[in-house]
């Protein structure tokens, strides 16, 4: 498979080096809107290319991996690209999941292509582990925490303020709240009391930092529905304290079961990830396989990881699956 990356920020750079992993796959190159001589690539023979050339390699990418933030590319990134190549991406803004999917489906459509959207952990695997959950145990409540880790998005939406030079979003789990979940006790919880938010922001000279923390803290779908808090730092305090990129969390199920429901379950998923871009993007890498294969087979359209088989992201064949893993 000729793979090739759109956008070498954190997840563009993950993939690449994830891409090296999978024997099946060969990354073309990478596109980037910025000046293509100013990128130097680990992986050698790959070429960097402006994204405004893309067009002219239609024919020679198998599928194209859009690096985009959720905020505001990927939203025209992948639907226009989605007419011209079989698409992946990692859109995570979970209430306007349900649009975008129907822009990329009509897209996608039109050129006979696949796309696979909102893949990463979540959405992504937490989304794989809530759906099958669910249907194990019918009588029960779902609940996901996560972090405490570094949301790339979150902190992308925060650089994109006007007078935001740098940041860095923590979501921080309540640890209250897990604690009663995990007991059992099924308490109905708000979003403000499952999960906190920090920011650290470094603002540009002269900036109007009051206005700065009302927009981050009264931003729709990112952080006006959670209690957060926005300290503003140094580039230097943040280059120091800040740099890493962890996150996780969990997924939790919990249910009953027996005549009377009387027996009671609990199944939790967890991830504890060193790095929260190189994670999504294997996971982008492996989807990619089932991109392919479902284009292969006619199966045109936009799909997400909901639609897509175990063994259709797997290197490994049927057969095998069958003896090692099943």
């Amino acid at each position: 498979m000729q793979v090739a990356i759109y956008g070498y920020g954190n997840l563009g750079k993950g993939v690449e080096n994830a891409i090296k992993q999978n024997a099946d796959m060969t990354l073309f190159g990478v596109f980037t809107r910025r000046n293509p001589e100013s990128l130097t690539l680990s992986t050698k023979d790959a070429k960097v290319y402006s994204c405004d050339d893309i067009l002219k390699y239609k024919d020679d990418i198998d599928v194209l991996i859009i690096c985009g933030g959720s905020a505001t590319d990927l939203p025209e990134m992948t639907p226009y690209l989605a007419e011209h190549f079989n698409v992946i991406d990692s859109f995570d803004t979970h209430a306007d999941i349900p649009k975008h999917f129907d822009l990329v489906d009509e897209k996608a459509k039109i050129g006979n292509k696949t796309a696979i959207i909102s893949v990463g952990w979540d959405p992504g695997m937490f989304s794989l582990n809530r759906v099958l959950a669910n249907a194990i145990l019918p009588d029960g409540n779902d609940y996901t925490f996560w972090g405490k880790g570094v949301s790339q998005g979150h902190s992308d939406a925060i650089r994109r303020i006007d007078g935001v030079q740098d940041a860095r979003q923590y979501t921080v789990p309540v640890e209250s709240a897990m604690s009663k979940v995990r007991s059992g006790l099924n308490p109905t919880l708000t979003t403000r009391e499952k999960h906190t938010r920090e920011c650290f922001v470094v603002a540009k000279e002269g900036a109007d930092l009051e206005r700065i923390e009302r927009e981050i803290k009264t931003m729709p779908k990112y952080f006006a529905d959670y209690d957060t808090t926005v300290t503003f730092i140094s580039q230097e305090e943040l280059d120091k304290n800040h740099k890493g990129i962890p996150h996780g969390g969990v997924v939790i199920r919990t249910g009953k079961t027996g005549k009377d429901l009387e027996n009671n379950h609990v199944i939790e998923y967890k991830l504890t990830l060193d790095s929260n871009p190189e994670f999504t993007a294997s996971v982008l890498v492996c989807y990619a396989r089932a991109c392919y294969r479902k284009n292969q087979k006619g199966e045109f359209g936009c799909k997400t990881v909901l639609d897509v088989s175990p063994s259709e992201i797997s290197l490994i064949d049927n057969e095998t699956l069958r003896k090692i893993m099943l």
